[in-house]
């Protein structure tokens, strides 16, 4: 063993610059499975889950090639990652690129063809890929960050989906500190992504102890002032009113103001179905209901945050009421006596709020007595983290840290303002960083001396996040500041509940990992590990997550002084199966690492591939769909994406939200939507599907889902004659779907009869983007008698100007090519008629 007074040693690779990564033991053994098997990797924050990928990623370069791909929900995780990834990589730093929304798809589309490492967030990875303006074939790396997301509609699904399909050798990491409450959680993350294997360590492990210290929670009890508790009281007096007439409509059973959410949207559905069945008083109750909603929040913010948090709410929420087309609730919200008096007792309030107090008290202990350096405040509220940075300034510097997305009173920040923010902390330019819940995941802020919870936080995954920011490499401290007899001690009990049955849950994995790979590879039987090779693999004993586990790293070069004299298990052929296992002595660029199941790589040879892959279509064979980017909330471009027939481009439309074909283009709403249009939206459907009649010959309205004539106050008349004037003012078609899905086989039909059957091709009339001379041409030509691009271009091939177009005879017309008489005809009757108007 070296001396206590030795560098530590390092890892050695091509492709790693020399001394940077101090080994790590746990980070090998999580890299070696990684790097053989689509793995999810679950390490408390700040151990270095992000250099297990890093070392996964840089074997995969130096055996396999290709690109690699890391994906992270923020965009200040993402740069980084890049950062780092630019430090650690002996790669050019334009080859390691980072993809956000700030990138133009132009650029973006250039750049991944020239890029080794791609750092990126996955809504941009998402609309890429549909609208096909990259491919995934050639990655032979990606890492999920955080990948607990992978749930429900968030992008990564939709990602994952589409490398498993169309990469040549794809290898999957998924990478978090807190991948899920259950089991049955942390399997759907699993079959999300296509992992097989699951890599657990605790800090309770032997190799990940000496790197951590503990960090206990306290939990300090705050009693609000009597003016706070009567602006509670009064908001709540006003829910419980709400709540006797949704009683009385036999939707509530209790009226009592702290209902839990679960009740809420039961009550929802309840008054949903009043409506589908044409009863009005179930409009009645969804305004009731939307009332009770914001007072809820009000009352919430009172309670856990600040008066000056609920003062600029309502301030918001007058604004609101006075707007043109302002909701009903809104309305009867702001009027009321009892929330007015409410709003007049928040204004009149000039106390120091009992948190704000406590919380400058705990800065002072940390920072002065103590002799501190660094403390993270987190909150719930934007509003509140702006608050208290501006009250915290006063005694310390302090400095906000909030999300890009800004909405009316209270303004984000933008990624460039992040990162300073981030380096000037980091840099002990300033002490107190004010955070909302954009800090949580994975940034690597520097250790600090407190976190401070300015309320509870009712979810495990985000609560683990917080608590890793502290106690990584000195003893820390992390404060929870508790309300009493408010929603916090609600938050605070379902808190603590999540977070040991999380813990739990993971030590429990420990124990079960090879049998939830088993269970895995059972309900994933059409994804195989990487080309095929995994019944080679499970023959030689390297497949299964024990073996990985026993092989760690036998032939590990450390500082070149040799084998590792730590390593682990015996490298002759045994019933562990670890001479099979190549362990990681790629790591330290030892020449022998010529296994072929090193990597997990196979044969080269594309026969033997098992993976069913999407295989790039010839040009021109391809039906294509333009879709406006602002659709990308729906699922239809992407499940059009997924047909291999269709080929999806996304741009910002300026008329529609589809182009089918250079005539037919198609406005889609949902019935909600359709109505509110009529009844006062920003731009009515007449004067949407009056753009579009003007670039498109064959306007389409989509409605989608049920109760047209059911929604809001609107009469079922009314309805009819906005459909009738559409259809015979307008020469729009308007047709019906039950819903997204409906939607989406229409449009694939739409678009295949007239690109396949019609022969024409799609034209973006309506485009704001110039266009080119030649473009313009053919969009004039192509406009007459709707005789198309195609036709247009020959036109243009054989008389060389539109004027000579425009002056040539029937005779001379039929002599292009596509141009038979009938068209011809059609042609000169269009430009020789007198215009009658």
């Amino acid at each position: 063993m070296a001396a206590q007074d030795e560098e530590p040693p390092s890892i050695e690779h091509p492709l790693l610059e020399p001394d940077f990564l101090e080994r790590r033991l746990y980070q090998l053994k999580l890299a070696g499975t990684a790097a053989n098997h689509h793995t999810l990797v679950c390490l408390p924050t700040g151990l270095g889950k992000t250099t297990v990928s890093l070392l996964v990623t840089a074997r995969r370069l130096e055996e396999v090639g290709g690109k690699s791909l890391m994906l992270a929900p923020t965009k200040p995780l993402v740069q980084q990652h890049a950062d780092f990834y630019r430090e650690a990589l002996q790669i050019p730093d334009e080859e390691i690129v980072v993809f956000t929304g700030d990138v133009s798809p132009d650029d973006r589309a250039a750049t991944w063809e020239e890029a080794t490492v791609v750092m990126a967030t996955p809504q941009v990875i998402e609309n890429d890929l549909v609208g096909s303006r990259i491919s995934l074939a050639d990655v032979t790396h990606i890492t999920f960050d955080e990948c607990h997301r992978a749930t429900g509609d968030y992008a990564y699904n939709y990602i994952a989906e589409r490398y498993h399909a169309d990469a040549t050798d794809p290898l999957v990491t998924g990478m978090s500190a807190s991948p899920g409450g259950d089991e049955e959680a942390i399997l759907e993350v699993c079959e999300n992504l296509g992992l097989r294997e699951v890599e657990v360590m605790t800090e309770e492990d032997a190799d990940v102890d000496e790197f951590t210290h503990d960090t206990d929670v306290e939990w300090e009890r705050i009693d609000l002032p009597e003016e706070v508790i009567e602006i509670r009281d009064a908001l709540n007096e006003v829910i419980k009113e709400r709540l006797e007439k949704l009683k009385e409509l036999g939707v509530a059973s209790s009226t009592q103001p702290d209902q839990s959410q679960k009740d809420l949207n039961r009550m929802r559905a309840e008054l949903q179905k009043l409506i589908n069945n044409d009863q009005s008083e179930g409009f009645e109750g969804m305004s009731i209901h939307a009332e009770i909603m914001k007072l809820r929040q009000a009352v919430t913010l009172v309670e856990t945050q600040s008066v000056e948090a609920v003062r600029r709410y309502f301030d918001r929420q007058r604004n609101q009421a006075r707007s043109s087309g302002a909701s009903k609730a809104s309305q009867r919200l702001v009027s009321d006596p009892r929330v007015r008096e409410a709003m007049r007792k928040a204004e009149s309030f000039d106390q120091l709020h009992p948190k704000y107090r406590k919380t400058r008290m705990l800065l002072a202990e940390t920072l002065g007595l103590e002799g501190g350096e660094r403390v993270i405040v987190f909150t719930e509220s934007r509003d509140t983290a702006e608050a208290l940075t501006e009250f915290l300034s006063e005694s310390f510097d302090a400095k906000r840290f909030v999300g890009q997305g800004d909405r009316e009173g209270s303004d984000g920040m933008t990624q460039k303002e992040q990162q300073e923010v981030l380096d000037q902390f980091r840099g002990g330019e300033f002490e107190v960083l004010v955070s909302t819940s954009v800090a949580e995941e994975g940034l690597d802020v520097p250790e600090v001396d407190l976190v401070l919870f300015y309320e509870p936080v009712p979810t495990a995954i985000r609560s683990i996040q917080r608590k890793g920011r502290t106690g990584r490499q000195s003893e820390g401290r992390v404060v929870v500041l508790m309300a009493e007899d408010t929603r916090d001690e609600a938050y605070f009990w379902i808190s603590r509940r999540r977070e040991k049955e999380m813990e739990s849950e993971l030590r429990d994995l420990k124990g079960v990992a090879d049998d939830l790979a088993e269970e895995l590879d059972d309900s994933q039987q059409a994804l195989t590990d990487f080309d095929g090779s995994e019944e080679r693999r499970s023959s030689d004993g390297a497949g299964g997550g024990a073996a990985s586990r026993g092989a760690l790293e036998s032939e590990v070069k450390v500082d070149g002084r040799g084998e590792n004299p730590d390593a682990v298990g015996d490298s002759s052929s045994g019933s562990g199966g670890v001479s099979a296992q190549p362990g990681l002595r790629e790591f330290a660029g030892d020449d022998g690492a010529e296994d072929d199941a090193a990597g997990g790589a196979g044969s080269d040879d594309p026969e033997e591939e098992t993976v069913e892959t999407h295989e790039p279509h010839a040009e021109g064979d391809a039906i294509e769909v333009v879709a406006d980017q602002r659709e990308m909330d729906a699922n239809i471009a992407r499940d059009l994406s997924r047909r291999e027939e269709i080929e999806v481009r996304l741009e910002t439309l300026d008329v529609g939200d589809y182009v089918l074909s250079d005539r037919v283009v198609v406005e889609r709403k949902s019935v909600a939507d359709f109505v509110d249009s009529l009844v006062g939206g920003d731009r009515s459907v007449f004067e949407q599907v009056g753009a579009m009649a003007r670039h498109y010959s064959r306007p389409i309205v989509v409605v989608e889902g049920d109760g047209l004539y059911e929604q809001r106050d609107v009469h079922p008349n009314a309805v009819r004659g906005a459909l009738s004037s559409l259809a015979v003012d307008f020469g729009a078609s308007v047709l019906r779907t039950e819903g997204e899905q409906e939607t989406t086989e229409l449009l694939a039909v739409i678009a295949g009869r007239e690109q396949e059957t019609a022969d024409r091709e799609v034209s973006v009339h309506g485009e704001k983007q110039s266009k080119t001379l030649a473009e313009q041409q053919e969009y004039v030509v192509s406009s007459i008698a709707e005789i198309g691009p195609v036709t247009a271009r020959s036109l243009l091939e054989e008389f060389g100007t539109v004027e000579a177009v425009m002056i040539a005879t029937e005779e001379e017309l039929q002599e292009a090519d596509g141009v038979g008489a009938v068209t011809a005809e059609r042609i000169r009757e269009v430009i020789g008629s007198e215009y009658t108007g």
